[in-house]
């Protein structure tokens, strides 16, 4: 994982209810993000997004308290569900494409796809993570269980410097 490049990182930061990408020239001040974060929030991002990043940033991210939507889920349901499953069942919303596709946009040089497409991930992370607080639950889809209920305690309090993250 620490091998692989990173074209664009997206972020949501509550300090100003803002939608932010990074490009490689800008990671600078997605540095001072993550320094002056109190916690990450993201979903996959313990085993993708950070372990991806790290060799791009000189923030030791692990030392910020994170919290990923997906471990919880995991730790639940005892496997791994997608974001965009969770999307459908929770938001009524689904991603607006895949990972592989910013390879695609890559090699085309259309940055903005990967923008657009990244900033969604952290939209519907962000309202995935707004539900679970405001419910104590998510819902979720198994192979024997169309509508499972999944109660998460994601109620501790966000503050103004709590940053979430996607990269691409």
């Amino acid at each position: 994982m620490h091998l692989l490049g990173v074209s664009v990182v997206g972020v949501y930061s509550y300090a100003d209810d803002v939608f932010r990408c990074y490009e490689e020239k800008d990671f600078p001040l997605l540095e001072e993000v993550f320094r002056n974060a109190t916690r990450i929030i993201g979903f996959n991002s313990k085993h993708f997004d950070v372990p991806v990043l790290q060799p791009h940033v000189k923030v030791p991210l692990m030392s910020v308290p994170h919290l990923d939507l997906m471990n919880d889920i995991e730790s639940y349901l005892g496997f791994r569900v997608s974001l965009d499953s969770l999307a459908k069942m929770n938001l009524g919303t689904q991603k607006s494409g895949h990972g592989m596709d910013a390879i695609t946009w890559w090699r085309e040089g259309n940055i903005e796809a990967i923008k657009k497409y990244c900033l969604d991930d952290v939209r519907i992370t962000r309202d995935i993570y707004e539900f679970g607080k405001k419910n104590g639950h998510v819902v979720a889809e198994t192979r024997t269980d169309p509508r499972v209920s999944i109660p998460v305690s994601w109620h501790a309090p966000v503050t103004a410097s709590t940053a979430q993250a996607s990269l691409f």
